[in-house]
């Protein structure tokens, strides 16, 4: 069990969650581990297939604390929540421009554009800390072009497409980037549903937890975090909450699970290969990177369009409150997050 900022990680895959009073219990075969009074958080993610009490849910519904439910692995099941709440003209202009295809296909451009460069500063920051590298520079390269192309498509699809471009440049030379535990962790590009190697499974694993905070956070300003711009609505899917961490996944989840690998917090022995499941993680490879995770979110950086000193975890929460004000026109344009 892990809190940070009012969030309580329950990484035990056989923990049990029900309620006593006010307070959020976790039992692991019916022996109590931990509890804590729901008023001290705002949402619980647990792994595992146990489940929740309905009594428990019902708590939680009441004090607005949103409960998320992942597999071990770290794959999205479904998430509670009680009654919507927020501004209903805002969540009317989403729906409204959501429907017009130009709306769309701006926000589409630029939640892409930003993604693709953050790929790209990314593969700039290797060569300024590691000294010349051809194959990552060329990348580089081929990732402003794709950038450019982004800016100047026409249509949703043609973003998409330029984006699958642009992802194969950027993990053809990902494995260069890994200078440690280079034969454990070997990495031939993206792959899911399952994951066949560690590094695809810690990827897809910190990108569920981004994507998971982003949901809270539209949720916390006020938006529909299942009615997207770029990603197709499709019932439990969370839409605009994909969208919106296109251009936070490169510096929230790629360089985390770098700096796990290159610093040796993680290692082979935290993986297991399940047949049909792929490589799944272990239950201490899950809390090592919720550890990192956890540490990497108390960091404070300089946002670049506030000009303000803000703790990293709280990005989703800025982001989706800057997409609320251009959806209210209080911006002229939405600041995508980049990074240097």
């Amino acid at each position: 069990m892990r809190i940070l900022l009012n969030t309580l990680y329950v990484t035990t895959p056989e923990a049990y969650l029900s309620k006593d009073g006010l307070n959020v219990v976790v039992s692991v075969k019916q022996d109590e581990v931990f509890r804590i009074p729901v008023h001290n958080i705002e949402q619980i993610v647990t792994f595992g297939y146990m489940g929740a009490s309905p009594g428990l849910m019902k708590l939680c519904a009441d004090n607005g604390v949103g409960l998320t439910f992942l597999s071990p692995q770290g794959r999205y099941i479904s998430r509670s929540q009680g009654p919507t709440r927020g501004n209903v003209l805002l969540r009317k202009a989403q729906y409204r421009y959501s429907d017009e295809p130009n709306y769309a296909l701006h926000l589409s451009k630029l939640f892409i554009a930003g993604k693709i460069q953050n790929y790209r500063n990314i593969l700039r920051r290797f060569v300024r800390d590691n000294g010349s590298d051809e194959a990552v520079e060329i990348a580089a390269e081929s990732l402003l072009r794709c950038k450019r192309k982004v800016l100047n498509a026409d249509n949703v699809d043609s973003v998409r497409g330029i984006e699958g471009e642009a992802a194969n440049y950027y993990f053809g030379v990902f494995p260069r980037l890994i200078l440690n535990q280079k034969a454990d962790f070997a990495f031939d590009g993206r792959n899911r549903r399952p994951p066949r190697d560690a590094v695809n499974a810690m990827l897809s694993f910190v990108y569920t937890l981004i994507c998971n905070d982003m949901a809270s956070a539209l949720e916390t300003v006020g938006l529909d975090p299942y009615v997207g711009f770029l990603h197709t609505l499709r019932p439990g899917r969370v839409s605009l909450a994909l969208d919106m961490m296109e251009e936070l996944r490169a510096y929230l989840g790629d360089r985390l699970v770098l700096s796990l690998i290159n610093r040796k917090q993680i290692s082979i022995k935290d993986f297991l290969k399940r047949g049909d499941e792929g490589i799944v993680m272990t239950d201490s490879g899950r809390k090592t990177i919720i550890s990192a995770w956890q540490s990497r979110k108390r960091e404070q950086i300089t946002h670049p369009y506030l000009n303000e000193k803000v703790s990293i975890g709280l990005l989703p929460y800025i982001q989706s409150m800057l997409l609320a004000r251009f959806i209210r026109r209080d911006l002229e344009d939405y600041p995508v997050f980049l990074i240097n």
